[in-house]
C-alpha cells in the first residue's frame, strides 16, 4: 500500500511510500490493544504500597479492658476498629506486571498504526527538524502541519533541537522509533513520522 507524503510545512507533495499493508492495513483488534495498553502501562507501577496489619503494628496485644460490664467487649487496641490499630486487609507489595508476549506487542503496534492511517490520524513528512531549540518554532511547525491537540512526533532519530523546543510545549510528544510504545500512540490526536522513521518502524515489526 502507498502512504502520502507531506512536506515539513504540512503541504501535500506528489511522493508516496510504499509501506507493507500488514503494518499499516492491519484489522483492529480491540481485546488486544487494551490487553498490550493494560500492560505497559501496568509495567510502570511501582506496587510499593504497604500498610500494616493488627499483627504488625506497635502496641500490647493485652486486652483493653474486662469482658462484661463495661459495654461493648473488645480485646486488643490493635485491632482494625481502633484509631491507630492496624488495616483489616492490609495492602501489601506486589507487582502489577503482565505478561505480554513479543509477537502479540508488535501486533498490537501494528493495529494501533493502522488504525490511526484509517482515521486519517497518521501524517508522513519527508522530515522534520527545527534549526534551533526555540519553542516558537515547534508552535510555528505544528501550525503548518495543522495537528490537533496532541501531537506525537516520531523520528528515526530526535535531536536535541527537536527535544527541546516540544519540552515546554505540555501536551506535544517527542520520540524516536525506540522510544515508541502503545500509550503515546493511543493517546494521541495525531501522530507525524518522517520517512525514515516509516522504515524503521517496518524493519521493528516486520
Amino acid at each position: 500500500m502507498e502512504l502520502a507524503i507531506h512536506t515539513s510545512n504540512g503541504k501535500a507533495s506528489d511522493k508516496t511510500l510504499s509501506v507493507s499493508e500488514a503494518i499499516f492495513g492491519r484489522e483492529f483488534s480491540h481485546d488486544l490493544v487494551h490487553q498490550v495498553v493494560v500492560a505497559y502501562r501496568n509495567a510502570g507501577r511501582a506496587g510499593t504500597k504497604a500498610q500494616k496489619t493488627r499483627s504488625e503494628v506497635s502496641g500490647t496485644t493485652k486486652k483493653s479492658k474486662k469482658q462484661k460490664g463495661g459495654g461493648a467487649r473488645h480485646g486488643a487496641l490493635t485491632a482494625p476498629i481502633f484509631v491507630g490499630g492496624g488495616v483489616t486487609f492490609a495492602a501489601k507489595p506486589r507487582s502489577f506486571a503482565q505478561k505480554v508476549n513479543r509477537k502479540m506487542y508488535r501486533a498490537a503496534i501494528a493495529a494501533i498504526l493502522s488504525e490511526l492511517n484509517r482515521q486519517d490520524r497518521l501524517m508522513v513528512v519527508d522530515s522534520f527538524d527545527i534549526d534551533s531549540p526555540k519553542t516558537k518554532g515547534m508552535i510555528a511547525k505544528l501550525k503548518d502541519l495543522s495537528v490537533g491537540r496532541r501531537p506525537l512526533l516520531v523520528t528515526e532519530e530526535a535531536s536535541e533541537h527537536l527535544y527541546l523546543a516540544a519540552r515546554n510545549l505540555p501536551y506535544v510528544e517527542v520520540r524516536d522509533v525506540q522510544g515508541l510504545d502503545p500509550v503515546a500512540l493511543v493517546g494521541s490526536d495525531s501522530v507525524v513520522m518522517t520517512t525514515d522513521a516509516v522504515k524503521k518502524i517496518e524493519e521493528w515489526l516486520a
